[in-house]
């Protein structure tokens, strides 16, 4: 019995010097020298004022996983590596299958990662603004329900959403400090079908605040509560893209399985390419936006963002469905399984369109040239000679009247501010922390008095001329898909409400990455992800950041 007592107490010991070692504390450091250095940027934008953000607390947010974490070692996190870092869903799938992994483990895996790396201040890319407290157990109840057949779906694995994207029992800030209380909430329409498809929310990731439309010239990727989200590939050296900032992030760093995010011009587009992962922005209707912090109701729409063309099919395919609160998704009721149509694949006789003045980048015009071996029928052309005048006035009206009426309708009860100028007025009484790079654009849209009448014509005029921009060529010369590079057309695009899908395409000689775009016609989300599937198969050219193995 002494024996046996002594050795229980050695064990007693054991665990308790084992929780104690890996108690993580994230800490705060004096960053003046670091933006000191930051101001001789080459890049205005990147001469960032502050990094960290003055209002989190990642402490707290990792406070409901303390004891879980405590107990799971780094022998746990690089035993689970092979099997979910840089995995795709299928494969990770197909591991919990074989029983090499489990739910829990696999968000046990994320959890440990993003505290291993966040709360590293020379590795921190401030990325995640909050963490869902109760995912360990629902991972669980993933573990003992989980059905047959679950390889080439969402269930049981761990998404992120940009923080502009209602979520119960968790805030949805927007990034602003208007929005800090934002707790209260009913899921967003495409929140509620991730989880009838069997998703796990992990948290909310960091974006440009206010969807990167609240200051002018301001840094990508910066928010009052989220601070400065910064690139894998090039911490505080390469942009991060905006506005789904941290969803681009957290996908390259492999914070999670896959993200969400938003656009309304360029801000899905622009951060996955920054961050080498693939990004779909599906046409206007395709998706719900109930519940999503809006900037446009005529031009929003939310969308996946992966490491693989795979998981996008998956991501895009869970989020469906036709929603009675959202006209432009009328008539959205049937359930498409994108994934299917990438069995047939092919870049052989496709017809693509390649922008002329875009071959002088080097990249570009050497993938041009794989495609052609690859079978594809190039055609060069020059878009016509459209404008995109009046597109600010249009986000500026749509913004005057959509944010209070999500205020109105989806926000927390609790939340006082209504309006556009309740917002400015709020920021005032301590700009500093809450808007240091202004907050020009809020005061653009106040001062925006353009008429009821006046406003349909831009809108209709620049509908037009985006269609005239892409419709054109398409038309004439039949093609399949439009190439671009990055967001360099999404502005076209956003207005045309055409489809566009971004994949890693290549490394500057810099190491920045930069990425291939589709654009379609309306409702090809199909054919853009079975190009970008053939062609992602073809140069297999992603690589992960280093500095985040």
């Amino acid at each position: 019995m002494k024996k046996l007592a002594l050795i229980l107490g050695i064990l007693v010991v054991l665990v308790s010097c084992k929780k104690k070692e890996l108690t993580v504390v994230f800490t705060t450091y004096d960053e003046t020298e670091e933006i000191l250095n930051q101001q001789n940027h080459e890049i205005n934008r990147m001469k960032f004022k502050l990094i960290q953000s003055k209002y989190l607390d990642m402490n707290e947010v990792f406070k409901p996983f303390e004891e879980e974490l405590a107990y799971f070692s780094d022998k746990d996190y690089y035993n689970l590596e092979p099997y979910i870092i840089e995995q795709d869903i299928p494969t990770i799938q197909d591991a919990v299958e074989r029983g090499i992994l489990s739910y829990e483990k696999i968000v046990l895996f994320y959890l440990y990662r993003i505290r291993k790396f966040e709360s590293n201040n020379d590795l921190a890319l401030h990325s995640i603004i909050s963490l869902n407290p109760n995912i360990l157990n629902q991972a669980r109840e993933k573990d003992k329900n989980r059905p047959e057949n679950v390889k080439y779906t969402l269930y049981g694995l761990p998404i992120l959403l940009k923080d502009n994207i209602n979520t119960k029992n968790m805030p949805t800030t927007a990034g602003a400090f208007a929005l800090e209380n934002n707790k209260n909430t009913d899921d967003a329409f495409v929140v509620k079908r991730l989880k009838e498809n069997g998703a796990l929310i992990l948290g909310k990731a960091n974006l440009s605040e206010w969807a990167y439309y609240f200051c002018s010239g301001c840094p990508v990727g910066y928010s009052a509560i989220g601070g400065q989200t910064l690139n894998p590939y090039g911490r505080k050296v390469f942009e991060t893209g905006g506005s789904s900032s941290g969803s681009g992030v957290t996908v390259a760093a492999n914070f999670a399985v896959a993200a969400v995010g938003t656009e309304t011009s360029g801000s899905i587009l622009s951060p996955s390419s920054q961050n080498s992962v693939v990004g779909l922005k599906p046409t206007i209707g395709l998706l719900s936006r109930t519940g999503i912090v809006p900037i446009s109701s005529t031009l929003d729409t939310p969308g996946p963002m992966t490491k693989y063309v795979t998981d996008n099919a998956i991501l895009l395919s869970a989020m469906l469905g036709e929603d009675a609160e959202d006209d432009v998704t009328k008539g959205n009721n049937q359930q498409i399984n994108y994934f299917e149509g990438l069995k047939s694949a092919s870049l052989r006789g496709k017809k693509l369109g390649v922008i002329k003045q875009l071959l002088t980048d080097s990249i570009y015009k050497a993938t041009i040239v794989k495609l052609k071996r690859a079978g594809a029928d190039i055609i060069e052309f020059e878009p016509p000679q459209v404008d995109l005048k009046g597109f600010l006035t249009l986000l500026n009206i749509d913004m005057k009247h959509d944010l209070p009426a999500y205020l109105n309708n989806y926000a927390d009860k609790n939340i006082e501010i209504s309006s556009v100028e309740a917002i400015v007025n709020l920021n005032l009484q301590d700009s500093i922390n809450r808007a240091p790079y202004g907050q020009q654009l809020f005061e653009g849209i106040i001062m925006d008095s353009t008429s009821t009448e006046a406003f349909q014509e831009i809108k209709q005029n620049l509908h037009n001329n985006g269609v005239k921009f892409l419709n054109t060529p398409i038309e004439d010369y039949q093609l399949d898909a439009i190439l671009s590079i990055n967001n360099y057309h999404a502005g076209f695009a956003a207005v045309a409400k055409y489809p566009c899908l971004t994949v890693p395409m290549g490394y500057k000689n810099t190491g920045e990455p930069i990425s291939l775009t589709f654009i379609a016609k309306p409702y090809q989300e199909d054919q853009l992800l079975q190009l970008g599937y053939a062609f992602e198969k073809m140069t297999k050219i992603r690589k992960k950041p280093e500095s985040y193995n």
